[in-house]
């Protein structure tokens, strides 16, 4: 049987390991702290810790999937999450000849660029920040491997436990400053988007070597506070600045793959979530 190895077990990562287990797939979760995901054999180790990673080399698995999240927003946190753990990571399958797919989680942060036009994957990354350029300081490792692999752009993640923007629409007056263009995921697209390429591979299907996941409605901050607040019957935030900063990503190759999104806008995601709280 086909193993997949999921390094990272946080929210999403523990949400794809829960769907390939479902789908009877052999998976295995790298985790720092101990975790217990229904049909998923758990690893406790830390992708910074060389040594604790020795049992990766055992596995041989067909798929890697390397999602993991920094432990704060500094530079230093960033270089040993996303890069120094990759590559420890990546040394661990160099002797693997059952790998056939590595797939990168990383962000929509590589691309710093402001602009009204709807940026792909045929855009370059031209990070502004220190954590976009560790985000592709980590990506350009797969240039390293001999296996295929993705890479895997998500914008702003949210979704069950994820309400930063339900609770910041009730308070109007702590609206940002800037109305700037926004891009999100709902988590279970994410989620179900990653196992659906994971099938894909194990098919023997061609995937593409880098994705944009993002839902298909970029749009302003001001747009979905206000729509959040209607819902809520809350006052909303009287001067609307104009649209400025951001970017908008099109999700084109990610659609063009047959995935179809359960949540395509933030409409449908936000709807969800305020019936659930």
């Amino acid at each position: 049987m086909n193993k997949v190895l999921l390094v990272g077990c946080g929210d999403l990562g523990a949400t794809v390991a829960m769907l390939l287990a479902r789908l009877g797939l052999e998976t295995i979760g790298l985790k720092r702290s101990p975790a217990n995901i229904e049909g998923v054999r758990i690893i406790q180790a830390d992708v910074t810790q060389t040594e604790t990673l020795n049992p990766l080399e055992q596995i041989q698995a067909a798929i890697v999937i390397y999602c993991v999240a920094a432990n704060g927003q500094t530079d230093e946190q960033y270089k040993a999450q996303y890069v120094d753990g990759f590559r420890n990571v990546l040394a661990t399958q160099k002797d693997n000849p059952k790998l056939q797919h590595v797939f990168f989680v990383s962000s929509s942060r590589v691309y710093g660029q402001t602009t009204h036009d709807l940026l792909d994957e045929a855009d370059a990354a031209i990070p502004a920040d220190f954590g976009g350029e560790r985000l592709l300081e980590a990506e350009n490792l797969l240039k390293n491997i001999t296996c295929k692999s993705t890479v895997l752009r998500l914008s702003g993640i949210y979704g069950p436990g994820r309400l930063r923007m339900l609770n910041l629409a009730k308070s109007p007056n702590n609206w940002p400053v800037q109305n700037s263009w926004t891009n999100r995921i709902h988590r279970d697209d994410a989620a179900a988007f990653m196992v659906f390429l994971v099938q894909l591979v194990l098919a023997g299907n061609t995937i593409k070597p880098c994705y944009i996941v993002t839902d298909s409605k970029p749009v302003s901050q001001y747009e979905v506070l206000g729509w959040i607040a209607d819902r809520l019957a809350t006052p909303k935030a009287t001067n609307i600045p104009l649209v400025e900063g951001g970017k908008r990503l099109s999700n084109q190759t990610m659609r063009a793959s047959g995935f179809k999104l359960q949540y395509p806008d933030f409409k449908s995601g936000y709807q969800a979530l305020l019936a659930a709280n």
